[in-house]
């Protein structure tokens, strides 16, 4: 049995790791290509802020729509039309080149991203499930490789058009998908069956994990991601208030993603030697004193240092979070996502508004002191059940 369970396992988690890492690349080309969106549009920043909050409800509605459908036998089927309906979204977006179309291509593009996040999550926990130690980290850890490199794209392709940066990124991505399309049926494969049993049983989101333990799930991970998106909106602006150049302010967020791979790249092991309770707690522990000790020592290094820290502490989190869910199956999954992505969309905003009753860096205490949150609370919703 093992020796025929084994390479679908192995060819399943290779699958999923070019879904996250693809994933990962179509994100950061959009996002670092807003400007000249904004620019062949011109759109004023209210306008540009519209197109972001349709493309947030896009995936809210992707993520709970990819919580329905996401039963294990169909995981395949939304995995690759997730990711072509993402393709061509993006491809659409760089043609776009008016306020309402902008308005209406975001929508889908939020709601395909949505059903590609579940899709892809959903699987991850069937074939964790399947192997019997974590890997989820690793797949999480292929996201964010998938980002730096589709930020890299978009950096060095920067004097080129961005209706055809789009337009190749999302020719790369709907290839990959079509010819991956067969082998990603290994992922429903009649080896994983005892796996999608256990997870169908968990299809209404509630049995066999509490509604207090999902809500603590998804409020940790609303507690994480708006860490995530005050590093990714704010850090450069942090290290730029304290007289950083252009090019060491934009560095701020490198520093922070190659922290976070990095320690989701070492996550998986150091979960199976101590645990997902012990080390989020250690993790966050660190992110919280590495944040607030960047933005007390008032100095360069120690901001780089402390950003450095936030995202290597936090690194596990997420992984963890989804893993604990999937116990409830893909509508659990869902909704600790849509949980978490509130805090993500939320998290900017409040700290922007935070920071003009202040001063920026005592607003970006908050998500320091939210990652001390998910230190003392975390063990409690990841801790295994009694039986």
């Amino acid at each position: 049995m093992k020796q025929t369970v084994v390479p679908e396992l192995a060819r399943s988690r290779r699958l999923l790791i070019g879904y996250f890492a693809g994933l990962g690349v179509v994100m950061a080309v959009w996002g670092a290509r807003m400007p000249a969106v904004q620019h062949a549009a011109e759109m004023t920043t209210a306008a540009l802020a519209l197109v972001l909050l349709s493309a947030a409800l896009g995936m809210v509605a992707g993520l709970k729509m990819g919580g329905c459908l996401a039963h294990p036998a169909r995981l395949p089927v939304l995995l690759t039309g997730g990711a072509l309906g993402l393709a061509a979204c993006l491809a659409v977006l760089g043609a776009c080149h008016s306020l309402e179309s902008l308005l209406v291509a975001a929508l889908v593009f939020g709601a395909a991203h949505g059903v590609l996040d579940v899709a892809a999550n959903a699987a991850a926990v069937q074939v964790q499930d399947a192997y019997g130690r974590p890997v989820m980290a690793g797949l999480h850890a292929a996201y964010s490789l998938g980002a730096l490199a589709g930020a890299a794209l978009a950096a060095t392709t920067a004097h080129a058009s961005h209706t055809v940066v789009f337009t190749a990124a999302a020719t790369a991505v709907a290839a990959a998908a079509c010819a991956a399309s067969r082998l990603t049926r290994c992922v429903a494969a009649p080896a994983l069956e005892p796996v999608h049993r256990r997870v169908a049983l968990g299809q209404d989101g509630h049995h066999g994990l509490p509604r207090p333990r999902l809500w603590l799930l998804g409020a940790l991970a609303a507690a994480t991601l708006l860490g995530e998106g005050a590093a990714a909106d704010w850090a450069s602006v942090h290290l730029h208030d304290l007289g950083a150049t252009t090019a060491t302010s934009a560095a701020a967020y490198a520093v922070y993603s190659g922290a976070m791979a990095t320690g989701r790249l070492a996550g998986d092991r150091l979960t199976a030697r101590l645990g997902a309770p012990a080390l989020v707690r250690a993790g966050a522990t660190l992110a919280s004193l590495g944040l607030a000790t960047g933005l007390a020592g008032s100095t360069i290094t120690f901001a780089l240092l402390g950003w450095a820290a936030f995202g290597l502490g936090l690194s596990v989190t997420i992984p963890s979070l989804i893993t604990a869910a999937g116990t409830g199956g893909p509508r659990a999954v869902a909704t600790v996502a849509v949980t978490g992505y509130v805090g993500l969309l939320v998290g900017p905003a409040l700290i922007g508004a935070l920071g003009t009753l202040t001063a920026l860096p005592h607003a970006l205490l908050l998500p320091a002191l939210l990652a001390a949150a998910v230190a003392v609370l975390a063990p409690k919703a990841l801790e295994n059940p009694a039986p």
